[in-house]
């Protein structure tokens, strides 16, 4: 089995080029720009930039971008942006075809978001969840 792929650190990470929907590439493959391991923005600066790559379509993209704002964000925050890059891998399991992974990880964002009834960083968080629940556009903004 070949070696995975480390970084300086020798956390696991994955140099696979991946398509749209983040799914891997054989290696040499020409694959979509992911986002860069260390990002670091802001919430609000997530929220849009999240928000880019859903209009775009690539909300694999989104996720990464969300998920990088949840690992560094205060712990107290952290099941909202979780319940979010969530949202954003549901919308790519749909995108790949997987229904049963898509309402599995829609269910429990919408759980975690049900706690979040207040505006957070200009976030509808209950506009969000009805639209996730009636399969409307995701938005975050």
């Amino acid at each position: 089995m070949p070696e995975r792929d480390r970084d300086p650190s020798g956390r696991p990470r994955n140099a696979r080029p991946r398509d749209a929907y983040g799914r891997p590439l054989p290696h040499g493959s020409e694959g979509v720009p992911t986002m860069p391991d260390e990002l670091e923005l802001g919430p609000e600066e997530s929220i849009s930039a999240a928000q880019n790559l859903l209009d775009a379509d690539r909300p694999f993209h989104a996720h990464e971008v969300l998920e990088a704002y949840w690992k560094a964000c205060p712990e107290e925050e952290r099941p909202l942006w979780r319940g979010l890059a969530q949202l954003a891998v549901g919308i790519t399991h749909v995108r790949r075809g997987n229904e049963k992974g898509s309402q599995a990880l829609f269910s429990r964002a919408c759980a975690v978001l049900e706690a979040y009834r207040g505006p957070r960083h200009g976030l509808d968080v209950p506009a969000i969840i009805e639209g996730v629940r009636e399969r409307r556009e995701f938005r975050l903004r």
